[in-house]
């Protein structure tokens, strides 16, 4: 039964379209702050970009954390508002301003699909391929096997599910979603760390089909590791 104090209550429309155009603290190697861009475009919403300097620490000063407390990139001002974490951000972005709801799902199989992989992202890709292109690019006096080898677990589950029975053109459904946007960059520039994509060929067809996404756009490549040649 609704509170009639409750039923008062009139919550806001929130618009489709920002008030200015959204302030986006980033690196321009960054997966993470790539996706965020990505999203952005794929939105066709107006922003700006703030690059922080992460080999040179700006992101673990007093002027950033007072943006993000937790000194991690990405992060967005949308007209006062700051919400950091990349995955945060794309669904911040898809439920604000997707009000289709093709970006992320309304209902409930539909959006535990998006979580699932948003929690790939998170946890075997981000300590697999990721990990593994950060050493290389940054030059970190760090073994990398170990990432590798994440990184080629998660390609072959990766794989097994874009070739299952029951499999769809995208990772969580027959529409792109966040989830898509979420495990692209890392997986595409994971030769960069020393990570094939040779063996994984509906992987590669995956990959194809994100990058022909209207208004699409990729993140730069780096020639190191498997692109040093």
């Amino acid at each position: 039964m609704t509170h009639p104090a409750e039923a008062q209550v009139q919550h806001p429309v929130l618009p489709a379209r920002p008030a200015r155009p959204i302030r986006v603290y980033r690196h321009g190697l960054s997966g993470h702050c790539h996706r965020v861009e990505l999203m952005l475009h794929l939105l066709d919403l107006p922003y700006e970009t703030i690059d922080i300097d992460l080999v040179a620490g700006e992101h673990k000063q007093p002027a950033f954390l007072t943006i993000n407390p937790f000194g991690q990139l990405p992060a967005i001002d949308d007209d006062g508002l700051v919400i950091a974490d990349s995955n945060a951000i794309l669904t911040y972005l898809a439920t604000r301003y997707d009000t289709g709801g093709e970006w992320l799902p309304r209902d409930a199989v539909g959006a535990a699909k998006v979580q699932r992989w948003l929690s790939v992202a998170a946890g075997d890709l981000a300590f697999g391929p990721a990990a593994a292109r950060i050493v290389v690019l940054f030059q970190r006096p760090v073994d990398a096997s170990a990432m590798i080898e994440r990184a080629a677990l998660l390609l072959s589950r990766t794989e097994a599910h874009l070739t299952a029975p029951q499999a769809t053109p995208f990772l969580a459904g027959h529409r792109a979603t966040i989830a898509d946007i979420a495990c692209y960059a890392y997986l595409a520039h994971a030769p960069e760390g020393n990570v094939s994509l040779t063996p994984y060929p509906a992987v590669r067809a995956w990959l194809a089909r994100v990058a022909a996404l209207p208004r699409f756009i990729p993140m730069a490549s780096t020639a190191c590791g498997l692109n040093a040649a």
